[in-house]
């Protein structure tokens, strides 16, 4: 049985059990954190607590208790996709933040997978064999955008070749606080898993893998945000949010690397904006990371292919907030 443990960080105090859980833990959506809790699989301090709607305090302890995975294949699931192109090998997905992406421990359903089993029922002439979608790069939960997914084997090595030899090129938006200085640069900064928390990434000059992030200011608000455009060469786990909070321009909204409640407000009081704006930003759901682009060459036709898609709704909405 896997157990994973967690003290409730300041900016956590005041929020309800089930959402703090799943803020905490990435790969856990807000109705499995919700079972976990209901099940009597979530400890406070060291006692079972049930409540899901329980508020928190700074510096508590939550244990997590995850059961034994159970032997079963992904069934299909009838989830609603935003699908910006598709044919006989593969299709463009638009994701939207709080979507998981794979199965696993403690999301068995309600994943991406689940939806294009669903979707894709019929079309899939196997990956390694089996009928299911390949999944050639993933999102963050939270992260909404561009992914490909292919339906056949050709495709999915096809496109994985190009994800390897960085053809496969992806842009991403991300509202940082503060304005990075210079405008533009690139962040290369080796990147592994942080040695005292699991679910955290850090720079690793010793032992990390090579990671590389293009930057692009492309809009600054009032000298307290800034909307970067962000170009991988490489796809670490978490990249774009370790490589901007370690030059000290943590993402909006990003709970697990920063920034702190307190720099937000200081930032945009400065900047000259309304207790409603800070108050948006400071609740901000999620980091806010949007994938706007992907280009590849089709792994089949040798066509080249471009997707783009604008911001979601939430991001759209507090950038609109804070150009006024």
């Amino acid at each position: 049985m896997e157990t994973r443990r967690f003290v409730i960080l300041p900016e956590l105090a005041g929020g309800r059990f089930d959402k703090a859980l799943s803020d905490l833990d990435s790969d856990l959506t807000r109705s499995r954190a919700q079972s976990l809790i209901k099940d009597g699989r979530v400890s406070l301090n060291g006692l079972v607590c049930r409540d899901v709607s329980r508020k928190l305090l700074a510096g508590e302890v939550m244990v997590v208790e995850f059961p034994e995975a159970a032997p079963a294949e992904p069934q299909p699931e009838d989830i609603p996709l935003d699908i910006v192109y598709e044919d006989d090998d593969l299709l463009v997905i638009n994701k939207p933040a709080g979507l998981v992406v794979h199965p696993g421990a403690g999301n068995v359903s309600g994943t991406l997978v689940n939806a294009l089993l669903h979707h894709c029922a019929g079309s899939l002439s196997g990956i390694g064999g089996v009928a299911r979608p390949g999944i050639v790069h993933r999102l963050d939960k939270d992260t909404s955008g561009l992914m490909v997914a292919a339906k056949n084997d050709k495709a999915h090595q096809g496109l994985a070749a190009q994800l390897e030899d960085r053809s496969l090129s992806r842009v991403y938006q991300a509202l940082v606080l503060g304005v990075p200085m210079p405008p533009q640069g690139v962040i290369d900064q080796p990147m592994g898993r942080d040695p005292h928390n699991r679910l955290k990434m850090v720079i690793r000059r010793r032992g990390g893998k090579d990671a590389r992030t293009h930057y692009r200011t492309e809009k600054t608000y009032g000298g307290a945000c800034t909307l970067v455009e962000c170009r991988l060469e490489s796809g670490r786990t978490h990249q774009i949010r370790v490589h901007m909070a370690s030059i000290k321009h943590p993402l909006i909204g990003d709970l697990l690397y920063g920034p702190q409640p307190t720099a937000v407000q200081s930032a945009l009081k400065k900047g000259g904006y309304d207790e409603a704006v800070v108050q948006a930003c400071l609740d901000f759901p999620r980091q806010a990371l949007h994938a706007r682009q992907i280009s590849f060459i089709h792994p089949v036709s040798g066509e080249p292919l471009s997707f783009e898609v604008s911001a979601p709704k939430d991001l759209y909405n507090i950038l609109k907030m804070l150009d006024k």
